[in-house]
């Protein structure tokens, strides 16, 4: 549509007199009058994405959106005061993995060099929560890596690069990460003790999203890919400052690292995805197996993270866009005719909308 290429502040305006006008005609008019019907289908039908553009913005660009994120913060501590999910640390050969649960889903991870006691914290959102797990563990926060701009990833970095003088914000400066230090761009790598950890564009879910990639040859041990909101167990993150194309190359991205690479993803929607991936693919036995092991995880509250990017190829319908078993289980082509065979990039579109779908029920 041609809005879509209005600058922020115009859809602004235009959605709030698209939203006065509609209001005015469905007080004034009629129960059944046409103006009144033609609206309704005119809401529905033509302002929904010009609506959410508006609300997005007001949550990524103005102080409404730290309300909705302090809101957020208050109600997860009175509801899970001891975290969402139980979790396990990972440790290799001086290296630890120490995921956090916070908020209603999120993951923050701490990641320790032991021999120096130094920690990097990937999307604090929860300071509270992550000074805890620094103090319990006993070692000097000293990097921030923030994957992306929204505040349930980054709600954190003010309280803790305050309370810690010498941390360093990192991300990327196309991202507008709140008191971000050290701007970050593809292929940058930071480097705190033994830790050597590779910033890696995956635009997409917002345009300057980074996952971070923690080298395992320095320990002896596997990568770790802290994925932020571009990747989960079976799932993918939502395409909100791109396109399908974007998204898909972002997935690509990470599709070219080994299969021992373990994924430690920033939401807990393991059972969610699991579930839609056996509406695609239902006789994929490899999802069904890590079903089966996520069910008896989640009955007993404890975390899923982390599964390893082999596995992900296996039951990830969106890493699976390649696969011809899949495209089968979709069925006809988006072509007038049903002809067509799916492009990758309209596969991934696909599997969003029928994911979407498949939420709503």
């Amino acid at each position: 549509m041609a809005w879509q290429g209005w600058p922020a502040a115009w859809q602004w305006v235009a959605g709030c007199w698209l939203l006065l006008v509609i209001v005015l005609v469905l007080l004034v008019s009629p129960r059944g009058c046409r103006a009144r019907r033609g609206l309704r289908g005119l809401l529905m039908a033509h302002s929904q994405r010009l609506l959410f553009r508006i609300g997005y913005s007001l949550y990524t660009r103005t102080w409404l959106g730290y309300l909705f994120y302090r809101q957020q913060l208050r109600r997860a501590r009175n509801r899970y005061p001891k975290g969402h999910s139980k979790t396990q640390p990972r440790l290799f050969n001086g290296v630890k993995v120490l995921p956090i649960p916070v908020l209603s889903d999120n993951y923050s991870y701490l990641i320790i060099d032991t021999q120096a006691q130094l920690a990097v914290a990937v999307d604090p959102s929860d300071p509270r929560a992550v000074q805890a797990s620094i103090e319990k563990e006993g070692v000097t926060l000293v990097a921030i890596l923030c994957t992306h701009k929204h505040w349930d990833h980054s709600g954190g970095n003010r309280d803790l690069s305050r309370r810690h003088r010498d941390c360093r914000v990192y991300g990327s400066p196309q991202d507008g990460i709140p008191y971000l230090t050290h701007p970050l761009c593809h292929q940058d790598v930071v480097s705190v003790g033994r830790l050597q950890i590779r910033a890696l564009a995956t635009p997409g879910h917002t345009q300057g999203h980074l996952v971070y990639l923690l080298d395992g040859e320095p320990y002896k041990g596997p990568s770790c890919l802290f994925s932020g909101d571009l990747l989960f167990l079976s799932g993918c993150g939502r395409t909100f400052e791109g396109n399908a194309e974007t998204m898909l190359s972002s997935l690509d991205t990470v599709l070219g690292l080994g299969d021992d690479t373990l994924l430690w993803p920033g939401h807990e929607y393991a059972e969610e995805n699991l579930g839609f991936a056996g509406v695609v693919e239902p006789e994929n036995l490899a999802r069904e197996r890590k079903m089966q092991w996520v069910q008896r995880q989640r009955l007993e509250r404890k975390g899923t993270c982390p599964s390893t990017l082999g596995e992900e190829r296996s039951y990830n319908p969106f890493l699976r866009t390649h696969c011809l078993a899949l495209q089968e289980a979709l069925g006809p082509g988006p072509g007038p005719t049903g002809d067509d065979d799916y492009s990758r990039a309209q596969l991934l579109e696909e599997l969003r909308r029928l994911k979407d779908m498949h939420k709503s029920k």
